[in-house]
Order: structure tokens, then sequence, then C-alpha cells
């Protein structure tokens, strides 16, 4: 029988509670090397003025096969006779520390932990230095939880897949559709996870599911036995992006690889994609680790493997290193006794994570007087980190539409308001999936009644409005308020892990809801949104009763302070959509199977994302809409850059360079770009730069290069300069999955700005093609 992750969490959290019951809820043992055991203190190993390479290696070489199997599991053993104890290696911080993986239990000193928005609405700030200022709250209290023995110090996030579909349920978690987004996001807010020391960790990061992992279950298809069909092309110059910015730019420990399979064969059993791409082209210093039950399922369910044996040596000779599951710990001796493994394969797997532990600090004994040793319950939920919650909220929420400028409200003309819909009381549904216990919640109508009375009626029982029984109530509020605000969208029984959608329209009545409100309310009504992925609301974007619509994703603890501050003006939303919202009919003959990016017109198959499809969209990515109005121009931009070649071979008909044939250091296009404030409120600016290259069957229509948010004054004018890195953003991906840089004029966009800068390529020598 398979053990699936559900089930696999269960039973490792049941382990883990049992093999840590003797662990103090105020303070952990020392991990390893213990100095008050003379017995150990004085082992190789345990000597902090030997390199860690060599602490390493001496301690595998004093394991016996068996405690090596036994370590590369997510619930590692215990090892008495070397004095070390057990460890679990599952632990997740998705948004703030959760409680999802067995290695976290929330509890007497730590009840709690600070749940920040969902990562699609902290994305949509576009603000790296949020991004990387979360990360390092995160670590903080993740750090003060393993310090009181509650928590551990790999966590398996961030979740940095492409949003291809719209459909997803998970693409909650993730980054959104653009892969240089993702790629920013992954390496800002895995350096705020693990500090800016390579040689030491503050917790271990890890950036997952690798790859062109983006099906849950649709249409009787699951992630555990599809076989994601995709194209060099689109691995080179989509999927694998966040994925080599995470390992090459934030220096991650660790990557996950995905239950599905890439092309046929199981992404944790394929030497190219660990051995080759993660570990030797991309440089990993960390571990390569399953997802859950991964190595079980390409021999139980994928049938990949003839025996159990045959899928541990594979695994482990394609690159991984650990098991989430039991898998490797019950099959691996067996392997390496049919000469299907080598004791030095595993030895291998062990050097990665064993590495990543001492980096941690896990062997240097008592955390006293270690860097993070003094953090504890009173670094957890604090008013800091609560109000970077707030910050992170107000960043996030994106304003879709506003008709004469009915936003923001007015606390002298709109005192009472209606406050409807299913989503108006939310609070776990605020925080989203894989989150842990908040720190508190303030819920959507609490907040609006912060700044005016309100009338509450839910209008639905639950998201899935099934029928009219509520809304004669949530008539007669709007009927009696001076505003009516509608909270509407989705939560985890709609979209989830396991759970992928098949409509992009609201559930059930939710529409008709909406409209009746819209038509029984005597002032402006706003419809404020949760949800992960984008929702067809064409009709109201069109309904001119409809005054203004928020999206608000999941906006974490502090979403209904955050919604209330925007609705009446307190703050000014800036936030930018990071994914496109298709119309319904988007779907139409798009199965999620489809893995393509371009288009394929045989197929009818209409392309995926802004920077593919070119058809009718609900909103584009990149959508938001401020309280003010900016201007921008473009003070001083370069119309020529030369790349200096190296061979005539490295050109196609001259019509484009190989990367790898170009001098790309310090190969940069510099642009200066003034904003204006020309409306009537302070507010800040999110400045996106794309590029059109030119005209070519491999190039995408238009690409995110760059962006910076900044926050600009009334009347003031700001110069912001963005440096583009030629040979990473102006390059695009042939066929062959080859990177390369077109020749000729390319197209610079910010907002309704154009700028035109010309590729020359000029020869320096001889190389071979």
């Amino acid at each position: 029988m398979i053990l699936h992750k559900m089930a696999f969490l269960a039973a490792a959290v049941l382990i883990f509670l049992i093999s840590s019951s003797s662990v103090c809820v105020h303070s952990r043992e020392t991990f390893a090397c213990d100095t008050k055991d003379a017995a150990t203190a004085t082992l190789r190993f345990c000597q902090l003025s030997v390199p860690i390479q060599e602490r390493v290696k001496d301690l595998i070489g004093r394991l016996t096969l068996p405690e090596k199997v036994s370590l590369l599991g997510n619930t590692a053993a215990a090892i008495p006779r070397l004095g070390i104890k057990g460890y679990e290696w599952w632990s997740e911080a998705l948004h703030g520390v959760s409680n999802v993986g067995p290695g976290t239990k929330f509890g007497g000193v730590y009840p709690a932990a600070t749940s920040f928005p969902q990562v699609i609405t902290t994305v949509a700030s576009f603000n790296a230095s949020l991004w990387e200022s979360i990360g390092r709250v995160v670590s903080n209290e993740a750090r003060a939880m393993y310090n009181g023995g509650v928590g551990g110090l790999t966590y398996w996030s961030p979740n940095v897949n492409i949003l291809r579909d719209p459909r997803w349920g998970r693409g909650q978690e993730t980054p959104g559709e653009d892969p240089v987004v993702a790629g920013k996001y992954a390496a800002s807010y895995v350096r705020g996870l693990q500090g800016n020391d390579r040689s030491r960790l503050k917790v271990a990061a890890c950036c997952k599911h690798f790859t062109a992992y983006d099906l849950d279950n649709w249409n009787g298809v699951d992630r555990f036995h599809f076989n994601a069909k995709v194209s060099k092309q689109d691995i080179e110059d989509t999927f694998d992006v966040p994925f080599r910015m995470c390992v090459k730019e934030g220096n991650v420990a660790s990557i996950m690889c995905s239950y599905n399979q890439v092309n046929g064969v199981p992404t944790c059993a394929d030497p190219n994609l660990l051995k080759k791409t993660i570990r030797n082209q991309w440089g990993l210093n960390g571990y390569i680790v399953s997802d859950c039950d991964s190595v079980g399922v390409l021999y139980d369910t994928q049938h990949y493997t003839g025996t159990p044996e045959e899928a541990a040596a594979d695994s482990i000779k394609a690159g991984l290193d650990l098991d989430c599951g039991p898998f490797l710990g019950a099959h691996t001796i067996d392997a390496v006794k049919k000469n299907l493994l080598r004791e030095s394969d595993v030895d291998n797997a062990l050097v990665n994570t064993l590495t990543v532990q001492m980096r941690l600090g896990m062997f240097d004994g008592d955390i006293v007087g270690q860097p993070y040793g003094h953090l504890g319950p009173a670094h957890v939920c604090t008013p800091v980190h609560k109000g970077l919650a707030l910050e992170a909220a107000h960043q996030g929420i994106v304003l879709l539409k506003n008709r004469g400028s009915s936003l923001p409200l007015s606390q002298h003309r709109h005192r009472t308001v209606a406050v409807i819909g299913p989503n108006s009381d939310a609070t776990v549904t605020m925080i989203g999936n894989y989150a842990g216990i908040a720190c508190g919640y303030t819920s959507p109508v609490q907040g609006i009644t912060g700044y005016a009375r309100t009338i509450h009626q839910k209008g639905c029982a639950d998201v899935h409005c099934m029928d009219d029984r509520l809304f004669n109530a949530a008539d007669e509020a709007a009927r009696g308020a001076d505003a009516t605000v509608l909270v509407m969208g989705l939560d985890q029984s709609i979209e989830a892990e396991f759970k992928d959608r098949n409509s992009l329209l609201l559930p059930g009545k939710q529409r008709e809801l909406i409209s009746r409100v819209a038509k029984a309310s005597k002032g402006p009504v706003i419809l404020v949104l949760m949800s992960g992925g984008p929702i067809d609301i064409s009709f109201a974007e069109k309904d001119r009763r409809i005054s203004a619509i928020v999206w608000a994703g999941y906006p974490g603890q502090e979403g209904g302070t955050a919604i209330a501050d925007i609705l009446f003006g307190s703050a000014n939303p800036g936030g930018k959509l990071p994914m496109t919202w298709y119309p319904q009919d988007y779907l139409t003959n798009l199965p999620m199977t489809e893995m393509s990016m371009r288009p394929v017109h045989s197929k009818r198959i209409p392309g995926r994302t802004y920077r593919f499809y070119d058809g009718p969209v609900v909103y584009p990515f990149g959508h938001g809409l401020s309280y003010t109005r900016f201007t921008h121009s473009i003070a001083d931009a370069p119309k020529v850059i030369a790349i200096a070649v190296r061979g005539r071979n490295s050109t196609v008909s001259g019509k484009s360079v190989r990367v790898t044939h170009a001098r790309c250091d310090r190969l940069s296009l510099g642009v200066h770009v003034d904003v204006t404030n020309v409306g009537s409120r302070d507010g800040t600016h999110t400045m996106l730069v794309f590029s059109a290259p030119p005209g070519g069957e491999w190039a995408p229509k238009k690409q995110l290069v760059a962006f910076e948010r900044v926050h600009v004054a009334v009347g003031e004018k700001k110069r912001v300069q963005v440096n583009i890195h030629v040979c990473k953003y102006l390059s695009v991906v042939d066929r062959a999955g080859n990177r390369r840089i077109p020749i000729g004029d390319h197209g610079i966009h910010i907002g309704d700005e154009r700028h035109t800068v010309s590729l020359q390529a000029s020869t320096l020598g001889v190389i071979k093609s």
C-alpha cells in the first residue's frame, strides 16, 4: 500500500512524538558533541577547529552500514554510541513557521508563530527586500522554537514552482507565473531564512518541487501518476529558472524533487536532473530530498523499477540524498547486498546531509553561546513581527477596479458599512495552506469595525454558497448602510493540495449574491476577493453598480486590518497581480496535462502566462491600481550595446549569440527612470520593466526583466536606476534548450514609456561551436 503524504504525515508525527517525548519544551538537549560527555566530546567530528569537510568524513568513517541507512530518512535515528540524537528533518515555513511537518510542535511557551500572507499575496508586492525581511523573521522564530526543543532547523520551503495553469490548487503557495519573479522571490526568501554566511546556516531552506510540477488532481489525473511531457525549451526558459536562481543566487541548502515524471523518468531517479543539473551545473552546496514517499511512489505507483531495491539504488545513484519517508531505510541495505548500490554511494548522500547539519551548528555542542542560542519565546509573535505581517498584507493587496475613485471610503460619509459574504468573518481562511497556528487573527469585519459601525451578514453559509436562504438578510443590510463591502472568493475547500479547480468562476451562487446586494445597496459597493488562483469576475468588472474590486489573496493573520486600512485609505494600495486572470473560456480545449507554454495552433492550445498568451483576459499580469497617479519618463538609457563574441560559430545567420559564447561579465543595460507622483496622495509605485525581443519563433512576446518598488510623495519626482543583465534577462531559449541573445532591436517597456536598444555582436576570436 502506498504511503502518500497525509497518511505518512500522521505516522511521522506519531514517531516523532514518541522519539522526542523526553524533550523539555523549554530547552533542547544537545544534539551531538555534548562537552559534558567525555566519551564523545574529544572525537574528531566534534572539534570545531577542524574543517567541516574533515569532520563529516570522520563521522561517516565511524558509522556501520545499518547506522548509515538509518540516517537516510526524514526521521533519522539516534546513534547513542556516538552521542548523536535522533532528528526530524521535515519542517515547513512557507509563510511562517508551520506545524504541517512533524519537526515542529506548537504548545507550552510556543503556542503560535507569526503567520504572514500566503506567498501569492506577498509576491504581489514585487518587493524583494520585504521577501528577505519576512525570511529573517521566520528564521528567528524557527531558531527560537528549535532552542526550545519544539522545532527543527531544516525547512522544506519555499515552493517556487511556476503557476502555469490557473486551476492549480497549490498556485497559492507559489510566486506566480513569471520565472524571473519566482526566482528573485526564491533567492530573497532563502537568504532571509539562511542568513548571509555561506559556511554557516541560520536555518536550512529548501526550494521545491523540482521540476515541471504543477498538477495535483485534475480530471482523474493525479501527481503520483502524471508524466509531464516537457520540451527542452520550456524546461530551460520557464520551469527550471526559479530553481537555478534559488541555487546560484540564493545559495539554498536543499532542493526537493517532485512526485511526477518528466518525459518518462521520475524526477527523484533522474541523474540528468539531480546529479548533472542541480549538483554539477548549478553547484548545489547542500542536499537533495524527495517529496514525501516519492521513492515509494516511483516503485509502487509508477512501476518504474521491477524491485524496491532497484528503486532505492536508482534514486541514490541519481543524486538523491534524503528520503522523506521510510522507503530508503527499508530497502537500501538489500540494494547494497545485491550489488545494485555501493556503500560509497550511501556515503556520498550522507556527506551532503551531515554537512548541512554541521553548517547549522548541530554538532557544535550546547546551543548556549552559539550565534542564535539566545533566541527564545520572547522572540516569537513579537509586535514587530506582527507589524511586518500587516505591512506585507498592505503591500500585497491589489486594487483591481476603482470606478470614479469610489475608494477610499470616508469615515465621515460612510459611518455605517454592511459587511457581507462567506469570507467576511474569515480567520483561518486568511492564512491559506502550509500554515501553522497564528499569533491571533483580525477578520475583515473586525478590521472594518475599527473604522465604522458595521452590519454583518454572511449571505452564504460558506464559500460553496449552495443556496440563497441568507440573501434577503444581506439585501436588508445593504439597504441600511452607507457603503457595502462584499468579502467573497475561495478557501481551501475549493483550491488546495490534492485539489485542482475545474472552473475559474465563483462557486455556487456567489455571483447571484453579489449582483443582488449591489442592486440593493444605496451606497458604494466594494467587492473584496480572497483566493490563491485567479477568478473570472468579468461580470463584476463590467457592473457599474460595483464601485471597486480588491484582491486580497490570502492576506495572513493581520488580513482583516490590512483590508480595512486599504478600504479607508490608511494604506495606499501598490500591489500588482503576479499572474494573469483569464476568462472562463480560456479553459476550453486546454487540459491541465498539456505542458506547452507556447501556443500550439494545431491543437488550439492558446499558450500560457502573459509571456506567450495573447488572448482576452479579465486582468493582465502586473495589473494594479493606486489612490494616486504616477507617470514615468526614461531619463537615460543606451541605444546600442555591443556584445563581445568569441567566434563566428556562435551566431546563427547573424541573428543570435549563444550566451555561452558571449562575454557576459558586466554586460548590463542600465536604465534611469524618473517616477513622478502627479496625484493627490503619497504612494508607493511598483515599476515593472519588460523587454520585447526581436520577433522570432523562440521568443516570448514580452518578458519581465526588472522590477522596483519606490515610495513617492505627492508632487515628488524620484529617479530609479535598474540594471538589466543582458545575458540573463534579454536572452531567449531556442527549441534545443540553448539560451541565446537575439541580435537587433529590443523594446524596453515601462508603463506607457518605450525605449529601443540595439544589441550588436562583435567577434573577438574563434571558438568551437
